[in-house]
This record gives structure tokens, C-alpha cells and sequence, in this order.
């Protein structure tokens, strides 16, 4: 049977939910009713959630329906709400996705008929998770984008952030944005949000043992895009290691459609982590020489130790005649074409700035232009059904790793 979460501080509902439903029934007598998942998964102290949740508010209904919101939007958990006062409640309880009203003295068949369609009710969406055990996962595991650079300051993160927004408008919800930028991200700041819960909290604690608890630690932007902001603190940010990385990204990936990547400059220990999940890899750089040649160093340090993906673009940013280096000039450098070529544009500044991506400003720019077709393009790669994950050289990549 699905497991049964009741929160009461009421024995006599208590018991009644656990006759009616057995040994998978479980329950918690918090003081102060919870509001939302994260409150609860502090009061769970581990233990899963469930698949349906009777909730015995007594006189804190709001807190209660709040939490039967969060449930149902975000978790596909189905809640029971037990209250004395059905009419008085029904429309609020209605409203926030609750799937039956039963008093705390029904008899146990009535609430065990009340568990049961609820179950139901959320047994279909239950039924495709993956082998985790997390209502409303994704049936397959999703594309890991990571956009990379070999220097800072070629507007990476700019690149990163339109192009999560990108997707995550096409489907919101359906993609979450990483800033693996561990020490110095910018990714909060590009997007205009102060998160409560950043990278360390996500790599470690609940949130790195259950994909729901996982959820209720992202930051939900406007545009239906999930972020994982980087640390706020350097000494925090040294306790995430790479085998934590490797996990977060595991996990995500089974509930995202896609999961792009903002990486810190270079080839670090936490980068080459990332680039052996990775799917489709975005190499950004700027139309000036020490850009150019760095990028041609990482492609040949990528092709040497077997992490350089044939589903590669590459993004040439700051694009402007006066620079004195032509596209021609950068391919010769590189070794192969192009992809995007971003001209230097004021409204740039101006979006990071005010921390609005172009691409959710809805501007026709000449940038955002390039931008939509980048999102295009990845966009079109999964539609197409490209598994991405082919390694070039891999055979130098098998003998880096002896």
C-alpha cells in the first residue's frame, strides 16, 4: 500500500488513520502546524514523504491549506483534511487541492474510502517515478547542458542564465538552473533573487539523499525556472566536493527535463566533474585574442583527456568589427566553425545590471536573437532524439583514467 502521513496532535485521529490504512500509516504531532514542505521535512527528520497526507489542522487551517498547496502543485501528494466544520472549510480545502474532508469521529470505513481515492488520485502520476521513489519524477533522465569557459569575463553566466530562462519558458518547470560556480557564481545576482538555501545546503544534508526534499530547496523564478544559486560563503563553498556534484546532478537530472550548468572558468576539479555528466556542452568565448586561445587550449585538454562531446556548440560573444579579429580568424584558431556569434550590445549591461535576462524581457535584440537560437538549437537536439553522450577520443579518455 502507499504510505500515509497524518499530522495531528490528536491520538483518537491518529488511530484512526492507522486503522484504517495499517502499518503503512506513520505520523507527527508538530506544535505548530506546517505551512509548506520544507517545514515538514524538517519535522520528518529523513523519513520519506508520502504519497497522501491526512492532515488534522485543529484551529490552524490556513497552515494547513498552505501546506495541502504545496503538496499537490509542486509534489503530486493528495491531502485529507480532517475537520469538524466541513461547510465552513470546503471551498477554501476545494481551492487548495484537497481530495476529502472527514471528521475526526468518522467511523473507520469512511476514512479508510477517503484514503483510498486519494491514493488513487495520485497513484497514476506515482506509478512512473523512477527507481528513487519521487511522485511526479520525470519517466527519463534528463539533458545536463553545461555552458564552459577557459577565462572569466566572456559573459558566460549571461549565456547560462538566457538560456535556462530560454527553455524553462518553452515548459516551465521543466528545467533548473546549477551555478557551479562555486566560490564567485553570479547566477543569483543575474537573475535578481536572494535564495534562501544555496549549492552547500543541496549537496549536503536531506537534500542530498531525497529527490523531494531536493525540490523544496530550489528557488522558483518567475519564468518557471528552478535555480541552485552558488555559495554565498567561500568556507561553505569548500566542503562541496566533486563526488557531491556528481550526485546533485544525478539527482536533478531525474526531475528535469534539462539541467543547465553555469561552471567556473578553467578546467577545475569541480568542472571536470560536471563535464563527465554532461550531455551537450556549450563553450563560450570573447572576440579577443587570449579568449580565443584559451578556448583552443581547453578543446585540445578536453579531446587529450576524452571529455570533448561531439553535441558541442561553440559561442563567440562580444562580436564588433572594431576588435580587429574576424571570425574567419577564430575558426582558423579553433579548428571548427562557429555556432553563435553574439555582437557587443549596450542592452547587455543593462540586463545584467537589473537582473533581467533578455530572453525574459521578451527583446528583440540582436543578442537575444542569438540567444533564442542557442535555446533553439538545444531545444531541437532533444526533439530529435540525440543521446548527446558520445565522447570523442575515448580511448585517450579510458587512459587518463588508469
Amino acid at each position: 500500500m502507499s504510505p500515509v502521513l497524518v499530522i495531528s496532535r490528536n491520538p483518537q485521529v491518529v488511530g484512526l488513520v492507522q486503522q484504517a490504512w495499517g502499518p503503512d500509516g506513520y505520523a507527527i504531532a508538530p506544535e505548530q502546524f506546517p505551512d509548506n514542505v520544507q517545514v515538514l521535512l524538517a519535522h520528518l527528520q529523513g523519513a520519506p514523504l508520502p504519497a497522501v497526507a491526512v492532515l488534522d489542522p485543529a484551529d490552524q487551517v490556513v497552515a494547513a491549506l498552505a501546506l495541502a498547496v504545496d503538496l499537490d502543485r509542486n509534489f503530486s501528494i493528495a491531502s485529507v483534511l480532517v475537520s469538524d466544520q466541513p461547510t465552513q472549510v470546503s471551498l477554501d480545502a476545494m481551492r487548495a487541492g484537497v481530495r476529502d474532508i472527514v471528521a475526526p469521529t468518522s467511523p473507520v470505513e469512511e476514512m479508510k474510502s477517503a484514503l483510498e481515492r486519494a491514493a488513487t488520485h495520485s497513484g497514476p502520476r506515482v506509478a512512473q517515478q523512477p527507481a528513487t521513489g519521487v511522485p511526479g519524477a520525470a519517466a527519463q533522465r534528463g539533458k545536463v547542458v553545461t555552458v564552459a569557459s577557459p577565462k572569466g569575463g566572456v559573459g558566460k553566466t549571461t549565456v547560462s542564465t538566457n538560456l535556462a530562462v530560454g527553455l524553462a519558458q518553452r515548459l516551465p518547470q521543466s528545467t533548473v538552473l546549477v551555478d557551479l560556480d562555486v566560490h564567485f557564481g553570479d547566477v543569483a545576482s543575474g537573475l535578481n533573487i536572494t535564495a534562501e538555501f544555496t549549492l552547500p545546503d543541496m549537496a549536503h544534508g536531506p537534500a542530498a539523499q531525497d529527490a523531494l526534499a531536493l525540490k523544496t530547496y530550489l528557488y522558483l523564478h518567475q519564468t518557471g525556472l528552478y535555480v541552485v544559486p552558488g555559495s554565498e560563503s567561500p568556507a561553505a563553498a569548500d566542503t562541496v566536493t566533486s563526488r557531491d556534484i556528481t550526485n546533485l546532478l544525478d539527482t536533478l537530472a531525474t526531475q528535469f527535463k534539462y539541467v543547465v550548468v553555469d561552471t567556473a572558468p578553467g578546467l577545475s576539479e569541480h568542472t571536470l566533474a560536471v563535464l563527465d555528466q554532461t550531455d551537450i556542452l556549450v563553450l563560450v568565448t570573447s572576440l579577443d585574442v587570449p579568449g580565443v586561445r584559451g578556448l583552443r587550449k581547453e578543446l585540445d585538454t578536453l579531446r587529450d583527456i576524452g571529455l570533448l562531446l561531439e553535441s558541442r556548440s561553440v559561442v563567440l560573444n562580444f562580436m564588433h568589427p572594431s576588435r580587429g579579429i574576424s571570425v574567419a580568424d577564430v575558426e582558423a584558431s579553433i579548428a571548427r566553425k562557429v555556432d553563435f556569434q553574439i555582437p557587443q550590445s549596450n542592452s547587455v549591461p543593462i540586463s545584467v545590471n537589473q537582473g533581467i535576462p533578455l530572453l525574459q524581457s521578451g527583446s528583440r535584440d540582436p543578442v537575444a536573437k542569438q540567444l533564442r537560437a542557442l535555446v533553439d538549437s538545444i531545444d531541437n537536439h532533444e526533439k530529435a532524439g540525440n543521446k548527446g553522450r558520445r565522447f570523442l577520443d575515448f580511448g585517450h579518455r579510458k587512459e587518463a583514467q588508469q
